[in-house]
């Protein structure tokens, strides 16, 4: 299986694909990367996107960027796999719900109760504040608010939206607005369910209305099961496609027709999996208008999927970055 590739491994590629054949004492000389260098080459190569030139020393270079389809697709299987396992243990909590400490979790049932619960957690956390961001949503605007209030109290946030969350009326200028003042966001396809974990301390999971329509949530505090759950999420993490704000946008250019600006997100939308129509609303440009540039991309690239397309220029965004930029993004 593939190791997971995070800000050390892409910072390595990005020095490989502007130095290929470059010996590890010199690729050293340059590096500004987290982590061990060695540690991060020795991932890049078990994922097959850096070659080993035997010699003495050995040089490294970076493997053609069409590899990391498969390495993505393998990411997907893995990302089915692990909701698989979480639809187990949450059949298996239910089994046993009976018999669960009660210090360690606790029901929570009402729409009044459930809204007050999850404020309450949120507002608890003091470093970090984690969520997985799903519809349907209580109260959306005052969910964002608490989240602005914590960011500028000083609260790390990190987020992972369901591509519903980004298809969602208001959706993206809602989670664009977080990014500006510091929320680190990222999207998945499909998440397994809505969450919110403070501090690593107590993890908060609103459940979808029962038969009889009652809104419930489940209080999880510390435990095993608070360790996975934010083992899930630093997983998922992993896996998400960064969320990044446009460039700015100069005044006199025209909002209707498709900039260089609106490519970049459109690149996150394509690989977030959105419909040729939410694409639309979302950069606020035509539907054919979207259509024709989505032709387009997939044709200069030589695509023969929107997903291929979004990963090839995806990557096109990293090996174009200068030297010395920092941690490579997608997209800029």
């Amino acid at each position: 299986m593939y190791e997971l590739i995070g800000d050390a491994e892409e910072t390595a590629y990005d020095l490989l694909l502007e130095r290929p054949g470059t010996t590890l004492a010199e690729l050293a000389a340059m590096w500004s990367g987290p982590g061990r260098l060695s540690d991060a080459l020795a991932r890049l190569e078990a994922a097959g996107l850096v070659g080993v030139q035997p010699g003495n020393p050995p040089r490294y270079t970076a493997s053609a960027t069409d590899v990391v389809a498969g390495l993505l697709q393998e990411r997907e299987a893995s990302l089915d796999r692990t909701h698989d396992h979480v639809l187990r243990l949450t059949e298996a909590y239910r089994e046993a719900r009976a018999d669960v400490d009660p210090h360690v979790v606790e029901v929570v049932r009402g729409r009044r109760a459930m809204e007050q619960a999850v404020n309450q957690v949120q507002r608890s956390a003091r470093r970090e504040l984690c969520c997985f961001d799903k519809p349907p949503y209580l109260h959306l605007e005052s969910t964002a608010a608490t989240d602005r209030e914590l960011l500028a109290a000083g609260v790390q946030s990190r987020c992972i939206y369901d591509r519903a969350a980004v298809e969602e009326s208001g959706g993206l200028p809602t989670i664009e607005e977080l990014i500006r003042v510091g929320q680190q966001a990222r999207v998945l396809p499909d998440l397994p369910m809505k969450m919110y974990i403070a501090d690593g301390q107590r993890a908060i999971l609103p459940m979808q209305p029962g038969p009889i329509g009652q809104e419930s949530a489940i209080i999880v505090h510390p435990s095993a099961l608070l360790d996975a759950l934010r083992t899930l999420f630093d997983s998922l993490w992993h896996r998400a496609v960064p969320l990044h704000l446009p460039a700015h946008r100069g005044g006199g250019e025209s909002r209707n027709r498709t900039t260089e600006i609106d490519d970049g997100r459109l690149v996150v939308l394509l690989l977030s999996g959105l419909t040729d129509e939410a694409i639309a609303r979302q950069i606020g440009v035509g539907y054919r208008t979207v259509q024709r540039r989505i032709a387009t991309l997939m044709s200069d690239l030589g695509a023969r999927t929107r997903f291929q397309a979004g990963v090839q220029a995806a990557f096109r965004q990293l090996s174009s970055r200068p030297a010395g930029g920092g941690r490579p993004s997608l997209p800029d």
